[in-house]
């Protein structure tokens, strides 16, 4: 079961969330076999974090909540909150066989809430050559769909939130992001 796992820094918790780095990378290790992506968001200085994005292949929803939950950022208070749903990888691979690499462009996180019927289910022919990862937020059953998250490199954000079909969500965030981990 894949999920999608966003937690949101806390303000003001810069020094903290250095403090943990290596304790936040020795975490994620641990998960290396079962992450599809990842990597940290950021402000629109481009230099504060502003969270953390992991999607994992794992093996059900408490595995996943001891993940999100577990984690030692988490639990020193360096975020604020974390959303975590079922998700399913639309283009089967994962972060690392996009063909862009790890720097080429700006990349970007989008989230799509839902609102009503689903949209968005199929990648988009428009963007495929620009997707790093694209698929829908589920709830717990893994079929009732809740949005879309979707991280790509585009020039810039109003390029990136194109990749949604704007009007058929009640909201639509837009976040820097950068591929994660270990290099």
């Amino acid at each position: 079961m894949e999920y999608f796992c966003y937690h949101r820094d806390r303000p003001d918790s810069l020094g903290l969330r250095e403090e943990l780095l290596e304790a936040h990378w020795s975490y994620m290790d641990q998960y290396a076999a079962e992450m599809i992506a990842r990597g940290p968001t950021f402000a629109a200085d481009g230099d504060t974090p502003t969270g953390s994005v992991h999607i994992l292949d794992l093996p059900d929803a408490a595995t996943a909540r001891a993940f999100a939950f577990d984690e030692p950022n988490y639990q020193a208070g360096v975020y604020r909150d974390v959303l975590l749903r079922r998700w399913r990888n639309l283009l089967g691979r994962t972060m690392w066989d996009f063909p862009g690499g790890r720097t080429e462009g700006d990349r970007f996180l989008v989230l799509g809430f839902g609102s009503g019927r689903p949209a968005d289910l199929t990648v988009p022919a428009s963007h495929q050559d620009e997707l790093i990862a694209y698929g829908p937020l589920l709830a717990d059953d893994g079929t009732t769909w809740l949005g879309t998250a979707a991280l790509l490199r585009a020039p810039d954000p109003d390029a990136a939130r194109a990749v949604l079909t704007e009007d058929r969500y009640a909201g639509i965030e837009v976040h820097d992001w950068a591929f994660g981990g270990r290099e």
